[in-house]
């Protein structure tokens, strides 16, 4: 899993749209755990990325959503949503709609194919009854960082009346550029708040990845105290390594989470690490055991 590569598994995860019915989201997250009936506190809105739990089918990991207790799978495309559905599960980060993580709205290239697909996924989620959409700035490819703001406020604003419209939140994930997502322009949370400033839309949010932020700038906790009106979803993952958040890693989440709620933050909080386990078992209890860390 250590090579686990991030772009083709959401390719492959998100790949395929088709309109499907609304339906009301879930609303309560205080749900028992089969097991061993640990009730979630409902302080945070637990989900999960859909991509680092790939080798499990999308029916199997509804299935171990389920029994751990809570409600919600990151960064699933429309082609899934039914099956989520079934189980009444949400999307609580939707994708799709992006071209890829290096080919994003920071290059006027690629901004009618984006236009082009965000408004196509814009509809979708509004009729499937969800919130979230995930975009990319894409890297700079020798880009100056303000050219790439300009860039990005020029194409964004051509879809955000129409995710004010239909409640859609776009959601700019900030990467890290050190070790993972070489060149990626929105790099640094200061980038990203520049460009929410500049769109001035509600509609329009940064996903705050506590993972990625922690290798590029750290200081996690005062900046999510200080900017979190910025911030509209939040990932996690162990540093370094992208594994496990317990104590086998640098970040205290305990301590992040206290942050996040203090704020006021009532959106989601979506698993994002790459499990080590030997067997299939062994990694869900790992996302058992993140998701009561992160329970505070």
């Amino acid at each position: 899993m250590n090579n686990l590569n991030r772009r083709k598994a959401l390719k492959q995860i998100a790949a395929g749209t088709l309109a499907i019915t609304a339906a009301n989201p879930i609303t309560s997250f205080a749900a028992y755990n089969e097991e061993k009936h640990y009730k979630l506190k409902g302080n945070i809105n637990h989900s999960v990325c859909r991509w680092t739990y790939s080798f499990l089918t999308i029916d199997e990991l509804c299935q171990a959503v389920k029994k751990i207790g809570f409600g919600a799978i990151d960064l699933v495309g429309p082609k899934d949503w039914p099956v989520l559905k079934s189980y009444g599960l949400f999307s609580s980060m939707c994708n799709g709609a992006e071209i890829s993580l290096t080919e994003g709205w920071n290059h006027t290239e690629y901004h009618d194919k984006l236009v082009k697909n965000y408004t196509e996924h814009i509809d979708l989620a509004a009729k499937a009854g969800y919130k979230n959409l995930i975009c990319f700035s894409g890297n700079r490819n020798g880009m100056d960082e303000e050219t790439g703001l300009k860039n990005c406020v020029e194409g964004l604003k051509k879809i955000l009346p129409l995710a004010e419209k239909n409640g859609i939140i776009i959601q700019m994930e900030l990467l890290n550029s050190k070790v993972d997502h070489k060149d990626q322009m929105c790099d640094k949370s200061p980038w990203g708040i520049e460009l929410c400033k500049r769109i001035g839309s509600e509609n329009f949010k940064l996903l705050y990845d506590i993972y990625h932020m922690q290798i590029d700038e750290g200081d996690v906790i005062r900046t999510i105290r200080d900017h979190n009106q910025y911030f509209g979803h939040y990932h996690t993952g162990g540093v370094p390594g992208r594994h496990e958040i317990d104590e086998s890693q640098e970040l205290y989440y305990p301590a992040i989470m206290k942050a996040i709620i203090a704020t006021g933050f009532k959106d989601y909080v979506a698993q994002e690490f790459i499990p080590t386990g030997k067997d299939n078992n062994d990694k869900i209890a790992s996302l058992k055991k993140a998701v009561k860390i992160c329970d505070v």
